[in-house]
C-alpha cells in the first residue's frame, strides 16, 4: 500500500477513448468466441448446493436440478420430472436420492424412467454443468477451468448478478480494461493499459497497471493480465504487486429470454484471493467474515458493469452499436 502523492481529479485524468479501439475489443471477443467450451456452463458456486436440498437453475432455457448424493458429490440433470413434469427443484432429497414431491419418483443420478442426467463438475469453487444440446459443440471431458492459487492457501468468494444482455456483452465489457478508472473511480485509479493484442492477431492478453483504492489517498498498485480462455469466461490474474497470484474469474451464463423476450445472462464472478505474506494466514482464518465483503465489492462493480453490458446489447439489438 502507498499514498498517491499528487492525486488527479476524475475529470483531469488522461482520456482513454482513443486507446480503447473498438476493432481491438471486437477482434479479441471474436477469438474468444471461437475457442472451445466443450458445452460446459457455470451454474453457481460449489457451496450453492447444500446437503439435503436440491437447487434449480436454468441455462439458455434448459431447466436443471442439482443435488448432493450420499457420497457428497453433486448430481445434475433435467429439472422436470419425466412423469408429469413436476419441478424437481422443489422436491426432497433423502439419503442422497432426489424424490419427486408429486408422486414419489426417486432419482439417484443415473438415467431412469426417461429422466436425463447431465455431466457435472465441481472444481471446489464453482459448479459446471455440461449441456450438449444447448452448446452444440464437441463435448469436452472437463470444463476449461483457469489456473488458480492453491485452494488451501487462498480465500475464494463468488458473486452472481443477472442482466438483460447476452454473454458476449459481458465478455466485451471485460475485454475493455480502458473503462476502469473512468467508470469505477471509487475502486480504480491511475489505470494504464501497457499491453493489448492487435486487431488482427496477438496473444489476446490485456496487461494493465492499476491501483486499487483503499481509503483517501491510500492505494494498492498491481499489474493485472486479462485473458479469455473460452467463449464465456474472462480471467484476471494479478501478476505483480500485493496479492500476486490472485485470480478473478468472470463467467457469463445465458439464462434465456425474460417475459418481454429480452435475453438474460447470469454473471458468476469468482474471486480467489492469495498472498505470500505471513499475515495472509490471518485473512484465511477470517474467511467467513471476508467473503461477504469480497462479494459486496464485486457486486458494486457489477452494478456498473452490468449496465455497460445491457447498454451494449440494447444498441446491438437495434442496429445502433457504433463498435
Amino acid at each position: 500500500m502507498r499514498l498517491r502523492r499528487s492525486p488527479v481529479p476524475w475529470e483531469r485524468q488522461r482520456p482513454t477513448w482513443r486507446d480503447a479501439s473498438p476493432a481491438v475489443i471486437s477482434a479479441a471477443l471474436k477469438r474468444a468466441q471461437a475457442r472451445p467450451s466443450g458445452n460446459w456452463y457455470v451454474v453457481g458456486a460449489s457451496g450453492d448446493v447444500p446437503a439435503g436440498r436440491p437447487l434449480g437453475r436454468v441455462v439458455d432455457g434448459a431447466e436443471i436440478v442439482l443435488w448432493r448424493g450420499a457420497d457428497g458429490g453433486v448430481r445434475a440433470g433435467a429439472g422436470a420430472c419425466p412423469h408429469l413434469g413436476a419441478p424437481l427443484k422443489d422436491s426432497r432429497v433423502r439419503c442422497g436420492t432426489l424424490v419427486c414431491h408429486w408422486h414419489g419418483l426417486a432419482l439417484d443420478g443415473a438415467p431412469f424412467a426417461g429422466w436425463e442426467p447431465f455431466p457435472v463438475h465441481d472444481d471446489g469453487v464453482l459448479l459446471w454443468v455440461r449441456l450438449d444440446r444447448v452448446g452444440g459443440e464437441e463435448p469436452l471431458e472437463r470444463p476449461v477451468v483457469p489456473a488458480r492459487p492453491d485452494p488451501a492457501a487462498a480465500v475464494p468468494a463468488v458473486c452472481t448478478v443477472v442482466g438483460r444482455c447476452e454473454p458476449e456483452d459481458v465478455i466485451a465489457n471485460r475485454l475493455d480494461p480502458w473503462h476502469g478508472a473512468w467508470f469505477h473511480p471509487y475502486s480504480f485509479v491511475d489505470l494504464t493499459v501497457v499491453g493489448a493484442p492487435e486487431a488482427e492477431e496477438g496473444d489476446d492478453s490485456f496487461v494493465v497497471d492499476v491501483s486499487f483504492k483503499v481509503a483517501g489517498r491510500a492505494v494498492v498498485p498491481v499489474r493485472a493480465v486479462f485473458t479469455a480462455p473460452e467463449p464465456r469466461t474472462v480471467v484476471m490474474h494479478i501478476t505483480r504487486g500485493e496479492g500476486e497470484g490472485s485470480v478473478v474469474e468472470t463467467h457469463a451464463t445465458p439464462l434465456g429470454p425474460d417475459a418481454s423476450g429480452r435475453p438474460r445472462t447470469a454473471v458468476v464472478e469468482a474471486v480467489v484471493a492469495a498472498s505470500d505474506r505471513r499475515g495472509f494466514a490471518v485473512a484465511r482464518a477470517a474467511a467467513p467474515v471476508l467473503r461477504p465483503l469480497m462479494r459486496a465489492a464485486a457486486g458494486r462493480l457489477w452494478r456498473d458493469d452490468i449496465a455497460y453490458a445491457e447498454r451494449r446489447w440494447a444498441l446491438r439489438s437495434t442496429g445502433r452499436f457504433p463498435g
